[in-house]
């Protein structure tokens, strides 16, 4: 049976695909008129004959990605072997600041609205928050506690 370079190049254009996705037909009744085939107007009509098509795109699976990105979710994969950044790049200063001081903010906010702090206790926390004082929601809240700055008690 012939290669049928020439034609699956010519069918690769005409077709706008790449060479490796052009289907020929491999029936040998067929492989004359095909061998024939040798302008773009011989391969427009086998084309249109259905002895020449274009196979469908591959497509990359996600199922495995996916799966990996459900374990990440949880915390799975994700060792010191899978790290390539500083930890700093990983989740940058600034954004661990945000997030941080954004949860103290709305704290703060919730003590003020709750009248649990009245608004000079909540503006003195609010600057030493700014300043960097608390390292989280906890130590907030203890430091409040340890100060007794709450109207509760």
């Amino acid at each position: 049976m012939p290669d049928f370079t020439t034609q699956r190049r010519l069918a690769a254009a005409e077709l706008a695909v790449g060479e490796s996705r052009v289907w020929i037909n491999p029936d040998p009744e067929v492989a004359g008129d095909l061998a024939d085939a040798i302008t773009r107007e011989d391969i427009r009509s086998q084309i249109n004959m259905g002895n020449i098509k274009a196979k469908p795109k591959k497509g990359n699976s996600r199922a495995r990605f996916r799966a990996r990105a459900a374990k990440r979710a949880y915390g799975h994969c994700k060792g010191a072997g899978r790290r390539k950044g500083a930890q700093g790049a990983r989740t940058p200063h600034k954004e661990q600041w945000m997030t941080k001081i954004r949860a103290l903010r709305r704290r703060l906010r919730e003590l003020r609205d709750d009248d649990q702090i009245d608004r000079h206790t909540y503006r003195l926390l609010y600057r030493k928050s700014k300043g960097g004082e608390y390292r989280s929601i906890s130590h907030l809240n203890a430091y409040i506690k340890a100060k007794s700055l709450s109207r509760g008690e």
